[in-house]
């Protein structure tokens, strides 16, 4: 029995970075135009790599921002194409009247 319980405890433990490796950040560069837009717009907001240590937070509306905020749209490459229109991305209002 103590054999059958360090052998369960074992596995769970080794498992466990296993399940830590597969929850990467999805990556715009891996999917198409379709897949990536289809991710924004049931998630409503997620953090999309978009690159090599590249990523960003992206919205499917305004409804997803913080009230200081607004959409702007976004185009990002995929896999299939180089200007796929996601959703949108949530900017301060204040930065933009900076610029």
């Amino acid at each position: 029995m103590l054999r059958l319980m360090a052998a369960i405890a074992a596995i769970a433990v080794l498992g466990m970075p296993g399940i830590a490796l597969a929850q990467g950040r999805p990556d715009s560069l891996q999917m198409s135009c379709e897949a990536a837009r289809r991710l924004v717009s049931e998630r409503g907001a997620i953090v999309l790599g978009t690159g090599p240590d590249l990523y960003d937070r992206y919205v499917a509306s305004q409804g997803f921002c913080q009230r200081d905020e607004q959409t702007t749209p976004v185009w990002l490459r995929t896999a299939n194409s180089s200007q796929c229109f996601i959703g949108y991305r949530c900017k301060r209002v204040d930065d933009e009247a900076e610029r």
